[in-house]
């Protein structure tokens, strides 16, 4: 059975959202997965190579992965909103997917700006799994994970300027069980020269 690619318009709270939905590929799908891309302000696009990976890993374990491109990105309707109005377009993705794929468990999953937005969704709508990809140590309030519930992963380059090792693992140390920390050898926040370490951690999890 051949991989099933297919784009979307997914009607989110600012308007339509892009989308992309890739499909596992020699049998269905054994769960849902949703990947959210990197700042929508510094280039972050459904197309980044971190987030290719991701979801690429992703489809690995069998999963069927939607990526979007959050509002006032590519042909996504709406302008940036600062974080807040991108947590409801992951939210509306979500409804999408999982609409489409009743049943399913699910997942989700970002790098860096999406990383932080997965969080804030995903422990209060209860995934299989939240994949913390780049996840930056700054900008954000993160005590709301000393009380999240939910499988964390967080995978993040060696030398990520935007989340130090010294900065991610005092953060880490205060957030809830269950929780994992995968450090890749990598040149900075973009995983450069560890972008396949990264592809296979997400396919190991």
């Amino acid at each position: 059975m051949a991989r099933r690619i297919e784009s979307h318009w997914i009607a989110g709270p600012a308007g339509h959202l892009e989308s992309l939905l890739e499909e596992p590929e020699g049998a269905p799908p054994t769960r849902a997965a949703l990947v959210c891309h990197p700042h929508p302000l510094y280039g972050g696009t459904m197309h980044n190579k971190v987030v290719h990976r991701l979801a690429r890993g992703l489809r690995k374990t069998g999963a069927v992965v939607l990526r979007f491109n959050f509002r006032g990105v590519g042909r996504s309707q709406g302008e940036h909103a600062h974080g807040e109005g991108e947590v409801e377009d992951a939210r509306a993705a979500l409804e999408w997917l999982r609409s489409r794929y009743p049943g399913l468990p699910f997942i989700l999953a970002g790098f860096s700006f999406g990383a932080r937005v997965v969080c804030r969704l995903g422990c209060a709508e209860g995934p299989e799994r939240l994949i913390a990809t780049g996840f930056p140590t700054k900008g954000m309030d993160t005590t709301f994970l000393a009380s999240c519930l939910v499988d964390k992963v967080f995978i993040q380059s060696t030398h990520d300027e935007h989340g130090p090792k010294p900065e991610l693992e005092r953060l880490f140390a205060g957030f809830a069980e269950p929780k994992r920390l995968i450090w890749i050898p990598a040149a900075n926040h973009f995983f450069d020269g560890g972008l396949e370490e990264l592809e296979n951690a997400v396919t190991e999890l």
